[in-house]
């Protein structure tokens, strides 16, 4: 295989500063109307990379549940490596790659967990198996076999029957609270267009072009 000779050009469109709105969140919000209406298979999913405490990083896709001016928000097991990393550096990036419209949104930014009443929240409206899979899984820990898992499955399945599933104390959410938000939209040629919000005090953003 000649990977490097693998390549193609980027043409279905560009994106100007008179087409970005004033804030990177209404503007996120925008692109994932076009994504959701492309109908593309799940048009949330993100690369989330962490750092743990010796600077080693990590990636990992994971599901965007929410977001708003306060930031983007993930669920996961509050013991898992990226709870881990988090815990030990709070600084992340968000990535979603939206090739299919030759884009993507990078997002930088510190994470803080949302409060136990947002997580009851969404955990409440998870399909009851979800639920029921967040208490068998010890999420990043290592097992001998699948079957150990689904016992585990089986056995919280017994437990919680006839019941709702409370959310487990060790399982949570994550919000990443921005201070920088790239938009790429690419171009012919590599000529792309790069676009970046920086987070000012009092909320403003300042927006700049970037070379590609």
């Amino acid at each position: 295989m000649e990977i490097g000779k693998w390549r193609r050009e980027y043409l279905q469109g560009g994106l100007q500063r008179s087409e970005l709105a004033d804030d990177p969140i209404g503007q996120f919000g925008a692109w994932l109307e076009e994504v959701v209406k492309a109908e593309i298979s799940d048009p949330s999913a993100m690369c989330l990379s962490t750092a743990d405490a010796s600077g080693q990083p990590s990636q990992r896709i994971v599901l965007l549940k929410g977001f708003d001016a306060r930031g983007f928000v993930f669920y996961t097991n509050l013991k898992s490596q990226k709870a881990w990393d988090i815990t030990a550096n709070p600084k992340v990036s968000l990535l979603f790659p939206w090739h299919f419209l030759e884009r993507q949104v990078i997002v930088r930014g510190s994470v803080e967990q949302v409060s136990d009443a947002e997580a009851d929240e969404y955990f409440s409206i998870r399909p009851r198996d979800s639920q029921i899979a967040a208490w068998a899984s010890h999420q990043s820990d290592a097992i001998v076999s699948r079957k150990v898992l689904e016992d585990n499955f089986e056995s919280f399945r017994a437990k919680f029957d006839g019941q709702d599933v409370p959310r487990p104390e060790f399982w949570g959410g994550y919000r990443v609270e921005p201070h920088a938000v790239e938009f790429w939209q690419g171009r012919a040629s590599r000529l792309h267009d790069r676009f970046i919000y920086r987070a000012l005090e009092g909320g403003e953003w300042q927006l700049e072009r970037l070379s590609p």
